[in-house]
């Protein structure tokens, strides 16, 4: 039985599907006006191995992903690099796509461009004044979060500090892991600009950044999810203003669980352009590593809710692991250089006690393939240590389904 850490209660709780069959599953995807980092990639293989295990568990899995390819940032990068935004982030949207695949990411069954729904979007927000919960000012629309009950629940947000003036907050995004006490901006009306504007039933302009992740979510997944996923700096503003709308539009929950990253540090400090301290899996690659050395080292050293810390001795020892572990399947499935499968039925072989209980109950637990990873190498230490060659092709069996989770065993 899987059990999660949900942000929303904080406490670790049977996972239980809304039922029909399918997991519902939003997962937050990239602002493309600049590459994604490897702390970035950290967040997006947590959720990968997320749907990894809950297909391995027999879930049938439907997951949603936004591209943030219209907003402030995006905006001022094409306006510094004098080119459009499309190409600016068209260009960062190859580079995700690459990099994803080169991680051994499994797809999500929708990769929505915030640009390809801008008009579903506007009507949403049509929704939310009709509703009152959404209104005009000054060409803009901006949402009040105290007509939405139990608005900041997913923080922990003390309402009482909340001003007595109205107070509207107009920019998509603002620094830092701070609170805007205020209304927050939905939709920029057109001022002229001659990048990023659509004619739509509000008039002509944009949707901002806190309105197009529910435009996504209703468009692919409908009005509930199961689970909603992020790092945790969404926990602050970004994923309590997405619970608000959502909530606003259907007089629904949203979703059952909400699980949250921890981030990746880098000798000890958080990652940031200030400090020139960003890493991109190109930087690691050069270096000679492998892209499943790096997905290893980002998800089975420390367990996603734990703050993970790079330096490159750090990456070197995981690297170190995965090579013997992978060194150590080849010579007791095939040590004559034969794949899993050419094992026939019945070959001679003692019979190989499961690998699988330790593995499955460590991921049961909160996703903790770091433990996962620890009981897989303490299984093979023994059978190494058997002297007797193990049964290939039951062997083979149970790392290739293994394999199906941790994405980076090569088989």
């Amino acid at each position: 039985m899987l059990f999660l850490t949900n942000s929303l209660s904080r406490k670790k709780e049977k996972f239980l599907p809304l039922g029909g069959g399918e997991v519902k599953i939003f997962t937050c995807g990239p602002s493309i006006y600049r590459p994604p980092h490897i702390g970035n990639h950290r967040t997006f293989l947590y959720e990968d191995i997320l749907i990894r295990f809950l297909e391995f568990s027999g879930f049938r899995t439907r997951r949603a992903m936004n591209l943030t390819d219209v907003e402030d940032k995006s905006i001022e990068e094409a306006r510094n690099q004098d080119r459009r935004m499309e190409e600016v982030t068209g260009d960062v949207g190859e580079v995700f796509a690459r990099e994803c695949r080169e991680l051994g990411m499994k797809p999500p069954d929708a990769l929505v461009p915030a640009s390809a729904i801008v008009e579903e979007t506007a009507l949403l927000i049509k929704r939310l004044i009709d509703k009152g919960h959404a209104y005009f000012y000054r060409g803009d629309v901006f949402f009040d979060p105290l007509t939405v009950k139990d608005f900041g629940k997913l923080a922990r947000l003390d309402l009482s500090r909340w001003p007595a003036k109205k107070v509207r907050y107009k920019k998509d995004t603002y620094p830092g892991n701070r609170w805007n006490l205020g209304d927050f901006i939905l939709w920029h009306g057109y001022r002229g600009e001659s990048i990023a504007c659509w004619d739509t039933c509000l008039g002509r302009g944009r949707p901002s950044w806190n309105i197009q992740d529910p435009g996504v979510i209703i468009s692919a997944l409908g009005e509930q999810i199961d689970i909603n996923c992020g790092g945790i700096d969404n926990i602050i503003r970004h994923h309590d203003y997405n619970i608000a709308v959502m909530e606003a539009l259907t007089d629904k929950p949203f979703a059952r669980y909400y699980l949250h990253g921890a981030h990746l540090m880098v000798n000890g400090q958080t990652m940031s352009k200030s400090r020139g301290n960003i890493i991109y899996a190109q930087d690691v690659y050069q270096r000679g590593y492998t892209p499943q050395e790096l997905r290893f080292f980002l998800t089975a050293v420390k367990p996603y809710r734990q703050k993970l810390n790079f330096t490159w001795e750090n990456l070197e020892k995981a690297a170190l692991r995965l090579r013997t572990l992978r060194r150590t399947i080849a010579a007791l499935l095939s040590p004559a250089g034969l794949k899993p499968q050419a094992s026939a039925p019945g070959a001679p072989g003692c019979a190989v006690p499961s690998l699988l209980p330790g593995f499955i109950q460590a991921l049961e637990d909160d996703l903790d393939l770091s433990r996962g990873v620890a009981e897989l190498e303490k299984a093979l230490a023994r059978l190494t240590a058997g002297g007797e060659p193990p049964d290939r092709g039951a062997l083979g069996e149970e790392l290739i389904g293994m394999d199906r989770v941790l994405g980076c065993l090569g088989l």
